[in-house]
């Protein structure tokens, strides 16, 4: 019993111990960092630290740091940066654009009338001239119809000979019965003759004219009836013609045409025909570009197939897409071989007026204050200065900017660390370096 007592209390003595050794070592360490914050001239006098050409290795560090330091501003305060001095050099200043090809035209043929289909149906894939017949339809009695409107067309032209020598007949009954009628009013005049024999004449000259005009009215009628027989004629013709479905313009067939046997009603699909040669391309230029884009301007175009092509614009739209607030370009390009298909995507180059801009490397953009972009430079009196760019393009090589003199120190290592106005001594390098 007594001795289990005492390993009991040993082992709590030992606990405690171990308890109370972090603490300790807290305490120490505390009193350190006060001594080394709070107390350090009093520390660094007790130690001996103020006398002259002693140098600790904080001392040293320090020392370290202001030499690191003096390599980018001297005791002065001027700042050593890097710069490259540079040439403008004109530049054809492209407008890039992303776009697709289209057909130049693209039409489906559809019936006009109802018939059966009796050609032979021709292939999608299948190159066609203008005027080649596609789709042929059954005339059923539409011949019939039409050589009845030629016979009824033969019989108004013979009725009008007959009426004419009507008119000719009555014309001259009415010249006959005018002089009959001259004579009986002169007899009257003289009492030569009675109002009897005036009454009559008149009312024979009376009747001759109403036979003339009768005449004429039938001339007329035989007139009109030609004209009629004529309307029926053209619309047989029509409507034969109507039978046969022809390409409008050379081309490729995007469908098979209408299979034979079956019947087509009006407006039914017969084919569709694409013309690819001369191929459209298209593409959006935005608004802050369309400027740069001309009718006429040269360009390049290299599709996803890896075609390169060359056309000029053909088409620039004067009003933008109420979404996009783009403006459609239009591009036209030969395809004779028809290797170009519709709907490839493509990457549109437009031929613009050259500028003159400077090439340097992107990582010497910097942004002002104010957030806008633009270079540092170096000016006459050696003194830093923003000057605001555009990028006009950008390449592997580096980016084409505009806005800035035609000749520059530009400086490309150092200016976040300068603003407007400070003094710098600048080193400087070739552009590649």
């Amino acid at each position: 019993m007594v001795v289990a007592i005492l390993v009991v209390r040993h082992r709590s003595s030992e606990s405690y111990r171990m308890r109370l050794v972090p603490i300790l070592i807290a305490l120490v360490v505390s009193g350190l960092i006060y001594a080394f914050v709070f107390e350090r001239d009093r520390l660094n006098a007790h130690l001996g630290r103020d006398q002259p050409g002693a140098a600790t290795g904080e001392d040293a560090a320090t020392a370290s740091e202001d030499e690191s330091t003096g390599s980018a501003q001297d005791a002065v305060g001027i700042t050593r940066v890097v710069a490259i001095r540079s040439l403008a050099r004109e530049v054809d200043s492209n407008v890039t654009l992303r776009g697709r090809t289209e057909a130049n035209r693209i039409v489906e043929l559809r019936a006009e009338t109802s018939g059966l289909v009796i050609s032979e149906p021709l292939r999608k894939g299948a190159f066609v001239d203008a005027g080649q017949m596609l789709c042929r339809l059954d005339p059923a009695a539409r011949e019939a119809t039409l050589a009845e409107a030629r016979a009824r067309l033969t019989e108004a032209r013979a009725r009008v000979p007959e009426a004419e020598s009507r008119v000719t007949e009555a014309q001259a009954q009415v010249e006959e019965a005018e002089i009959n009628a001259n004579a009986a009013n002169n007899l009257v005049q003289e009492g030569f003759a009675s109002q009897t024999r005036v009454a009559a004449t008149r009312a024979a000259l009376s009747s001759a004219q109403a036979a003339l005009q009768s005449a004429r009215s039938g001339l007329d009628a035989a007139s009109a009836g030609i004209e009629s027989a004529r309307a029926a004629v053209a619309a047989a013709e029509k409507e034969i013609e109507r039978l046969t479905i022809r390409a409008p313009f050379p081309g490729v067939l995007e469908t098979d045409t209408a299979e034979i046997g079956s019947l087509l009603q009006p407006g039914a699909l017969c084919a569709t025909v694409l013309q690819l040669d001369p191929l459209k391309i298209v593409g959006f230029v935005s608004e802050l570009q369309v400027a740069r884009v001309e009718p006429g301007a040269a360009t390049t175009a290299r599709t996803a197939s890896g075609h390169l092509v060359e056309g000029t614009v053909s088409f620039l739209s004067r009003a933008a897409d109420d979404t996009t607030r783009t403006f459609r370009v239009e591009i036209e390009v030969p395809n004779p071989d028809l290797t170009l298909r519709d709907g490839e995507t493509a990457e549109i180059m437009i031929s613009a007026e050259g500028k003159a801009a400077h090439l340097l490397p992107q990582s010497a953009l910097t942004l002002n204050d104010e957030g806008t972009l633009g270079l540092r430079m170096v000016d006459k009196e050696s003194r830093a200065q923003f000057v605001p760019v555009s990028i006009l393009r950008d390449t592997p090589q580096g980016v084409w900017l505009t806005g800035l003199p035609d000749q520059t120190d530009v400086i490309v290592i150092g200016q976040e660390y300068v603003t407007d106005g400070v003094p710098v001594e600048p080193s400087y390098q070739e552009l590649g370096q």
